[in-house]
């Protein structure tokens, strides 16, 4: 018998020997919900290959793409268009390199979905007393909870990019990063209750993180301040229009005012499009797999 589906059980004698069935309910619920957050936990810290993406990641990015472009990002005038980035181009990069970490393990961690469908776990729980929607939301705390961990990776360079967080910093930050990960999770649990192969879900999850990635401000800065007439002296107009659509553009924004104080977007803004990507990426999660 597995662990959610041992603890599910024993929620469940327990809640025998009380009279108050909606407490018995509760606890029922509450159980299985930390058994299957801990079994995403636990899968994670096996999973050596994961670890050592997590910490080789950043330090690539960090760096070889960071160091080998610094030198080329500074203030320069091109006809009427200035930019107006007064950051090393390390700085620059580092909330970006925070949410590709987590990007790359909240959707990678949704693969458990497939793993637990292909061994059969899957269906033990479903017949356990825990909700289908309780379930859900142990997968995607789980995973949630590893991206940010990943993500944390990442906070401890910010001494030797000459990033200076402080402690109200760290904890907005880190806000930041859960709702993030909880979105991007919830993301990866959609990708993976369409796709039932392993080799699938890689090669689609990496169809859509990278595109997501590159199309979101976070290797090279879009001035929202300029006109779209002014945007495409220094971009093609369609990538400016992807670039302003694709809503990772402002989780590395609302990151990017935290950690450097330097926003390119309004950041009422940004934190009403993460909210709304990471409320509209559950409710669809929630639907696949009630319908899964």
């Amino acid at each position: 018998m597995s662990e959610a589906s041992a603890t599910a059980l024993e929620a469940d004698i327990w809640a025998e020997d009380n009279d108050d069935s909606w407490q018995r309910l509760a606890w029922i619920q509450v159980a299985g919900l930390y058994a299957v957050w801990l079994r995403e936990i636990k899968r994670a810290l096996r999973d050596r290959g994961q670890l050592l993406g997590g910490f080789s990641r950043p330090l690539l990015w960090v760096l070889v793409m960071g160091i080998g472009l610094n030198p080329y990002f500074r203030g320069e005038v091109y006809g009427e268009v200035r930019y107006v980035v007064p950051f090393t181009y390390l700085q620059f990069i580092f909330p970006a390199v925070i949410v590709l970490n987590i990007l790359y393990t909240s959707v990678q961690s949704a693969i458990s979905v497939i793993w637990d469908r292909q061994f059969g776990f899957l269906r033990e729980v479903l017949v356990s007393p825990l909700a289908r929607e309780t379930i859900l939301l142990g997968k995607i705390l789980g995973g949630a909870t590893v991206a940010m961990f990943h993500g944390c990776f990442v906070l401890v360079l910010a001494r030797f990019v000459d990033v200076t967080i402080t402690p109200q910093a760290i904890l907005s930050a880190l806000g930041l990063m859960f709702v993030l990960s909880f979105g991007l999770t919830s993301l990866g649990v959609i990708i993976a209750s369409r796709i039932k192969s392993f080799e699938g879900f890689g090669v689609f999850s990496n169809l859509v993180i990278l595109p997501l990635y590159f199309t979101s401000s976070s290797i090279f800065p879009l001035d929202p301040s300029l006109t779209a007439a002014q945007s495409v002296v220094n971009y093609p107009e369609w990538l400016v229009a992807i670039v302003r659509i694709n809503p990772i553009t402002y989780c590395v924004d609302a990151l990017r005012g935290v950690l450097i104080n330097f926003h390119q977007f309004d950041p009422t803004t940004n934190y009403l499009v993460l909210g709304g990507m990471t409320l509209t990426f559950f409710l669809l999660a929630v639907w696949e797999f009630r319908r899964g």
